[in-house]
């Protein structure tokens, strides 16, 4: 695992009217700090994936957690001194598998949709949004080793 990455598992309490899913607690270990709530979605292609990637943030941590659909979501560590620096690997998430994915500065990430509906990825950042001074770095969907695909197994 990319040093600093953590990926919580959540659980759903189910009954007869549904379920209840807790995300983050400000009472959770894992919990840093609040900077804002928000949803993203990745829509899929008949032409084949539809990437969002990649960027990075100095100072905020994210708090991905796919509240409909599934995504890859591609991770890519070029911090220095990090002693992961070089590795990409990927986390799937979504309705099947409910988990927090916590995202440290300064790695790589972005996400594409599997199956053939939209995901829905809501986070929960650190740090609100600076539109004046965005505390965002981003690359093209090819700069690092990573396969933004479906592998047939």
């Amino acid at each position: 695992m990319i040093e600093g990455i953590r990926i919580i598992p959540l659980k759903k309490q189910v009954d007869d009217r549904g379920f209840v899913m807790e995300i983050l607690r400000c009472d959770d270990p894992h919990f840093l700090t609040f900077g804002q709530v928000y949803i993203s979605t990745c829509q899929p292609s008949p032409d084949g994936a539809v990437v969002k990637a990649w960027h990075k943030h100095a100072v905020q941590w994210d708090n991905f957690c796919v509240i409909k659909g599934k995504a890859k979501i591609g991770l890519y560590d070029d911090r220095e001194g990090s002693p992961t620096r070089g590795r990409s690997e990927s986390v799937v998430m979504g309705e099947e598998n409910p988990c927090l994915l916590q995202i440290p500065p300064g790695v790589w990430h972005g996400q594409m949709a599997l199956g053939f509906e939209p995901s829905y990825l809501l986070n929960v950042p650190s740090e609100p949004y600076n539109r004046d001074k965005p505390d965002e770095q981003r690359a093209p969907v090819d700069a690092f080793p990573f396969e933004w695909k479906v592998r047939s197994r």
